[in-house]
């Protein structure tokens, strides 16, 4: 099958020439969506009623929730939400198992299960993070059911967990089903496009760079570069839940993204580097690498020629690995010229990645190389663990309210509060935010359900009637929840609006009861709001200046004990860290990690080049102060070092060798001149 055509309407933007607004198309398209929801939910609805579970509105509610407006979305999130419900329930037995006459000790024990749950969601990314919170969150519903309004473990439990799970499963069935009979997908051809954008500015970029373009104009696109590339980690999860034959290839996507930040650092290393090369000598120097550039690659600033270079992707790589070839064996004489033609063949070596992972989505084949990544490290365990202690706390807090007011919905609430308190924690940025606006929708959604419930329902005796009374408040609030503003708010009362219902075979109209159960997911609601302005995470501000703390504590164990000893485990380690890289930080501090991956890789290199020229001590003596903090230090007994590798006889190929050390030498030094700061830091272990 033959590579299928892209087209990069993003970034070939033409006048309009209708007179149709701009804002029809996406609404159209929000209102599509809130009639699937709705149409899935009142699909598992009507099989739980026929199949006669107790409580019906599971079914719908997680038909509700696991519909997302991208197909990939939906199918990922109910993968993940199938595993943390059973997780849930195998958790909840062994609970009652445990603590079969301890109320106390059930409670315990149900809270540090939260927690961890909580812990495990913060650590993981995307969807996987939702099936761990899942899991927290279902064995307390179960939990809730079991303990009823005063009680304790009951035997009851399996037979309760068995419903649950097949409620549950029901909505994620017709959910999928809905979905994917309504949506044919387009995340494969939206991450495709994404990718081609982003190497060919890069290409164009590396391109300019050595041209002689720089400033702060060129900083300024590469740290928005930064960011657009870390924002590639949902789409990726959504394509693996939309593309079956992706699935196994995930790794490689992700080397993709990886092939990106090598190929940012390494133009930035070249730019740098470039700037503070004498004006009379910086084009004679570049010259010789931008010849080695192909036709091809000097040419992206061709906008048009976006969506042929996606479909090309192959031959392209190709392009790019010849350049390759023909950097590294460019004949230099001097050490400044090496280490650009190095440092330009690192980011045509990136690109190569990124092309691979092209060519693997559009044209649905292997790449041509295995794909090398090592796996993410946890890139900082400190907003795990508040997280824990918050969910730890609060749900503490409410078993213990239950217990001395007797509160017969009590239970409820400690369901609902752990489910909002284990949902936002993953979401550290917003997570207050988050929680007060879900708050305000589930009370809008209380409100609705309240009127629903006692005006609209008692006339409405089929099945249909009350399906067309539940798309009223759903259908709505599900296409709002799709748009940009408020999708908290909408998103909170499309999922909890069929649960305030309370909608069961024999509907009930008591409007105590509802009243109670509904009072009990608000406070459920309030309670996890508090517990997050009470015990805030960590700010952006502070999250960032750790995780770079945290990098320049590893980059300085690296120099002198080698405690990262392959190239490929330090840009993993520096990848997680930019994974999570809060998004309100300074766009300079995003940066520095890149600077830091910079110079940990040219430690790497620099290692490995002096063992094989027998100077592996001088290096060692060189990079000591970087442990002290001592940058102008450092900077001068490198630049010893390299005059001291200028008098090595040495010809053919270890004359080569004493180039490239030289030049990674140089680069090491460029980072410590323009970042001294960042690498004097004295505050790394407050931090650490």
């Amino acid at each position: 099958m033959g590579p299928v055509p892209l087209s990069l309407s993003a970034t070939t933007a033409r006048p309009e020439t209708g007179r149709s607004p701009q804002w029809i198309s996406p609404l159209l398209s929000n209102l599509l969506f809130g009639l699937r929801v709705w149409a899935a939910a009142c699909l598992a609805l009507y099989i739980a009623f026929w199949l006669q579970l107790d409580k019906a509105y599971w079914a719908a509610t997680t038909a509700a929730i696991v519909a997302q407006p991208s197909l990939g979305a939906s199918l990922r999130k109910a993968r993940f939400r199938m595993v943390g419900t059973v997780l849930g329930a195998v958790a909840i037995v062994f609970l009652t198992a445990c603590f079969p006459q301890s109320r106390a000790g059930f409670l315990l024990g149900l809270a540090f299960w939260g927690a961890a749950c909580g812990f495990v969601a913060t650590i993981l990314r995307n969807f996987a993070a939702y099936g761990a919170a899942l899991a927290g969150f279902t064995a307390v519903i179960i939990a809730s059911d079991e303990l009823g309004a005063t009680g304790g473990p009951s035997g009851d439990i399996f037979l309760l967990a068995l419903t649950r799970v097949s409620e549950i499963w029901i909505g994620l069935a017709c959910a999928t089903l809905v979905m994917a009979g309504t949506d044919v997908g387009r995340a494969r051809r939206r991450l495709a496009e994404l990718f081609a954008v982003l190497w060919s500015e890069l290409t164009h970029g590396l391109a300019r760079a050595l041209a002689g373009a720089g400033g702060d104009e060129m900083r300024m696109r590469r740290r928005d570069l930064i960011r657009r590339t870390i924002a590639l980690e949902p789409v990726i999860d959504e394509v693996i839940g939309e593309a079956p034959d992706l699935r196994l290839r995930s790794r490689e996507l992700r080397v993709a993204v990886q092939g990106l930040f090598v190929a940012l650092s390494s133009w930035r290393m070249v730019s740098n580097h470039l700037e503070l090369v004498p004006r009379e000598r910086r084009r004679h120097e570049a010259e010789a690498v931008l010849l080695s550039l192909r036709t091809a690659l000097r040419s992206t600033s061709a906008e048009s020629d976006l969506a042929s270079w996606a479909t090309n992707a192959a031959y392209l790589r190709r392009t790019c690995a010849a350049a390759v070839k023909a950097m590294m064996a460019l004949p230099v004489d001097t050490p400044s010229v090496r280490m650009l033609a190095d440092g330009a063949a690192e980011a045509l070596i990136g690109i190569t990645r990124t092309l691979d992972g092209i060519t693997m989505i559009v044209g649905r084949r292997r790449c041509e190389r295995k794909a090398r990544m090592a796996q993410l490290p946890i890139p900082d365990y400190l907003p795990a663990l508040i997280n824990a202690v918050r969910i730890f706390a609060t749900i503490c807090c409410v078993e213990l309210f239950w217990i001395i007011t007797a509160w017969p919905s009590g239970a409820v609430a400690i369901a609902w509060s752990t489910i909002f308190i284990i949902s936002f924690s993953p979401n550290v940025d917003q997570a207050y935010a988050t929680a007060k606006n879900r708050w305000l929708g589930v009370t809008i959604a209380a409100v609705c359900a309240a009127v629903i419930k006692f005006a609209v329902l008692p006339g409405c005796e089929t099945f249909p009637g009350l399906a067309i009374a539940i798309g009223v408040v759903l259908i709505p609030a599900a296409a709002l929840s799709a748009l940009p503003w408020q999708p908290a708010m909408f998103g909170a009362i499309a999922s909890w609006f069929l649960p305030l219902v309370n909608s069961e075979n024999v509907i009930s109209y008591d409007s105590v009861q509802f009243y109670n159960s509904a009072l009990a997911i608000v406070v459920g609601a309030g309670v996890s709001t508090l517990a997050f302005r009470l015990m805030p995470p960590a700010s952006p501000a502070f999250r960032a200046a750790r995780l770079l703390a945290l990098t320049l504590r590893d980059l300085r164990k690296m120099t002198t004990t080698g405690t990262i000893r392959t190239r490929i485990a330090w840009e993993s380690a520096v990848y997680a860290r930019l994974s999570v890289f809060p998004q309100q930080a300074d766009s300079l501090q995003r940066s520095r990690l890149l600077v830091a991956l910079s110079v940990g890789s040219e430690v790497i290199r620099l290692r490995r080049i002096a063992h094989r020229l027998g100077e592996s001590a001088q290096i060692d003596a060189a990079l000591k102060p970087l442990v002290w903090g001592r940058s102008a230090l450092a900077r001068e007994r490198l630049e010893h070092l390299d005059s001291a590798l200028s008098t090595l006889p040495a010809a053919g190929r270890k004359r080569t060798l004493v180039l490239r050390a030289q030049g990674c030498i140089r680069a090491i030094s460029d980072e410590l001149l323009r970042h001294a700061v960042y690498f004097d830091s004295k505050a790394i272990h407050e931090l650490c």
